[in-house]
C-alpha cells in the first residue's frame, strides 16, 4: 500500500543476539476470514494463517491486540510501515459503509460491508493500552482513503509471537473498515511524513521483533503462491529454499529520488518481454530503467502509460474512460502468453507472469458484467492485472508478486528474487544467522543498473508478434482494433499516436 508521502534518511535498526524465524502461513479466503490460531511448531518458528481476500484485494493476517486480547484481521502491507487498527467507535465500524477496498489505486470494488466485519479495537477494554500521541496519527493513500486518530502502545500477537508495548495507530476517523500491518522501512511511517523529521520514526513491527529476540535481523521473505492457492507464507528472519525454483538473485534497493533515503522497496526494472506461441516482443519505453515498488498491499501492478499501452495491445485489453481501467474477457485467463519482467540489467533476475495471475474477477455468479458491444460482445468482463500510472510511484503489486519469491532485507537494503514454486508442499527454512547477514542462498547481481525513472531517448515500437498468440490461445479472435469499443455500457474512443495514448 503506497502512502501519499515519505521522507527522510537513514535506518533505525537495533541489534539482537539470537538467530530465529517467525513464520506465518497464507491461506485462501473462502467465505469468512479464517481466525483459527495454529499451534507453534517449534521454539524458534511461529505459524499464522493469512487469508487471500480476493474481493478486498489483499492478504490478511489475524492478530491479537490488547489485554485481554481482542482479535482483528489486518491487511499485510510491505508498502507501508505502521500497524493501525480501526476504532470500534469510528463511524465506519458502527454503521454500513463502503469497504474502501481500492486503496493504492487498485480500483477494486467489493461492495458494502456491515461495519468492520474483520474486527475493530475497543481501547476502553484493554488494561495495557497507553495513548502516546493524541490526535497525531494520520495516514492517507493515493486513492484518497484515510485513517486518523491516536498513536498508542499495547500488547500485540501474531502467529503466536507475543510483543509488548508495540506502537500502533488507532483509526478514530477512517473510511477504511479494516486496519493494516505495515512492515516497510521505519522512515515510511506516517508520523515521519507528518512531522517532516528524520528523528520521528518509532520501532515498527519488524524492528521490534528483532529487538525482542524473535528474529536475528530486520528481514523477511514473502511467498504469496498463485491466485487460487490455499496456502502461502511470510517468514520474518528467514528464507524457505523450497518455495522457489532456480537461483535467488539479490538486487539493490534504490534510494528515493526525492528524499535520498531508503523509504520504500524500490528496485530497478530494466525490461519487459511479451512471449506467446506466436512470437516474442521486447516492450519499450523512454523511462527505462524504471523505479518500481514491490508492494504487497496493492492488488494490481502499475507501469508507465507508454509501457502499459503496449501490454494492453498484446492481450487485446479494452480501456474504459469511466473507471480509468483496462479490462479483458475473462477467457483470457486460458491464454498461454506470459510477461517476463527483468530487473537490474541483463545479469539480473527475470520473473515470468502468466495470464492466470493477471485476469481478475470483478464479480461472481449472475453479477458478472458482460461486454455490450464490440468484438467481445457477450463475453464476461474481467479486470486486467497491469494498469497504468502517469508518474511515479510505479508499483508491482500482488499480480506480480505471486509469481516471485521475494526476500526483503531492510538491514542491507537488498531484495532477493527468484521464480516462485507454485503450490510447493516442501519446506526448508534457513534463518538469517545474525544481524546484517546476507540473504541465505542468494547471489548478488553483478554490474547492476540503477533505477533513474527518466532515461530519455527514442524507442522502437514492438511488432506485436506475440499478440496473436495471446488471444488465439485463449479462444479469442485476435482482431482487436484500437478504435471505438463499448465497455460496460460506456463508449470509449481512443487512438494510438506514436508511442502515447490519447483520449478523445
Amino acid at each position: 500500500m503506497k502512502s501519499v508521502a515519505t521522507l527522510a534518511a537513514g535506518s533505525l535498526i537495533a541489534s539482537i543476539a539470537h538467530a530465529q524465524v517467525v513464520q506465518f502461513d497464507i491461506a485462501k479466503k473462502t467465505t469468512q476470514p479464517n481466525r483459527q490460531r495454529l499451534s507453534k511448531r517449534e521454539a524458534t518458528t511461529y505459524e499464522e494463517t493469512i487469508t487471500n481476500e480476493k474481493q478486498r484485494g489483499g492478504y490478511f493476517a489475524t492478530v491479537s491486540v490488547g489485554s485481554p486480547a481482542q482479535k482483528l484481521t489486518l491487511q499485510l502491507d510491505t508498502g507501508s510501515s505502521d500497524i493501525w487498527v480501526p476504532s470500534s467507535s469510528s463511524s465506519v465500524c458502527t454503521k454500513s459503509a463502503p469497504s474502501g477496498g481500492s486503496r493504492g489505486g487498485d480500483g477494486a470494488e467489493s461492495g458494502e460491508d456491515e461495519g468492520c466485519t474483520l474486527g475493530s479495537f475497543d481501547s476502553k477494554k484493554s488494561s495495557s493500552m497507553t495513548v502516546v500521541g493524541k490526535n497525531i496519527f494520520s495516514i492517507s493513500y493515493v486513492d484518497g482513503s484515510h485513517s486518523k486518530g491516536d498513536y498508542f502502545t499495547d500488547d500485540f500477537e501474531i502467529g503466536g509471537a507475543k510483543l509488548t508495548n508495540v506502537t500502533m495507530g488507532l483509526g478514530v476517523d477512517t473510511d477504511i473498515p479494516y486496519g493494516l500491518v505495515g512492515v516497510g522501512y521505519a522512515l515510511n511511517e506516517a508520523i515521519v511524513a507528518d512531522t517532516q523529521r528524520v528523528s520521528s520514526p518509532y520501532k515498527n513491527l519488524p524492528v521490534q521483533m528483532m529487538e525482542e529476540g524473535l528474529i536475528s535481523t530486520n528481514a523477511y521473505s514473502l511467498w504469496l503462491n498463485d491466485l487460487d492457492a490455499s496456502t502461502g507464507q511470510i517468514l520474518f528472519g528467514g528464507v524457505d529454499t523450497e518455495k522457489y525454483e532456480g537461483e535467488m538473485s539479490v538486487v539493490n534497493v534504490q534510494m528515493d529520488s526525492q528524499t535520498g533515503a531508503f523509504t520504500s522497496f524500490i528496485v530497478s526494472m530494466t525490461s519487459l518481454t511479451a512471449n506467446s506461441p506466436s512470437g516474442s516482443d521486447s516492450l519499450t519505453t523512454r523511462q527505462y530503467p524504471i523505479p518500481v515498488v514491490l508492494d504487497s498491499g496493492t492488488t494490481l501492478s502499475y507501469l508507465p502509460t507508454e509501457l502499459a499501452v503496449q501490454v494492453w495491445r498484446e492481450v487485446g485489453a479494452v480501456w474504459d474512460t469511466y473507471t480509468q481501467m483496462a479490462y479483458v474477457p475473462c477467457g483470457m485467463e486460458n491464454s498461454k502468453g506470459t510477461f517476463e519482467f527483468g530487473f537490474a540489467g541483463p545479469n539480473g533476475p527475470k520473473i515470468s507472469v502468466d495470464m492466470t495471475e493477471l485476469v481478475l474477477d470483478i464479480a461472481e455468479g449472475s453479477d458478472v458484467p458482460k461486454f455490450q458491444s464490440g468484438q467481445y460482445k457477450g463475453q464476461n468482463i474481467c479486470q486486467f492485472g497491469i494498469q497504468n500510472f502517469t508518474s511515479e510511484p510505479f508499483l508491482l503489486g500482488d499480480t506480480f508478486l505471486r509469481s516471485a519469491y521475494v526476500v526483503y532485507d531492510l538491514e542491507n537494503n537488498q531484495i532477493g528474487m527468484a521464480k516462485t514454486d507454485f503450490n510447493s508442499t516442501k519446506s526448508n527454512i534457513v534463518a538469517f544467522p545474525s544481524k546484517g547477514a546476507t540473504i541465505p542462498s542468494g547471489t548478488v547481481v553483478q554490474n547492476q543498473v540503477a533505477a533513474t525513472g527518466d532515461a530519455g531517448g527514442s524507442v522502437a515500437q514492438p511488432t506485436y508478434a506475440a499478440s496473436k498468440g495471446f488471444q488465439s490461445a485463449a479462444g479469442i479472435v485476435p482482431a482487436f482494433e484500437w478504435a471505438q469499443v463499448a465497455v460496460i455500457g460506456a463508449t470509449t474512443v481512443f487512438m494510438l499516436a506514436g508511442s502515447g495514448l490519447f483520449f478523445l
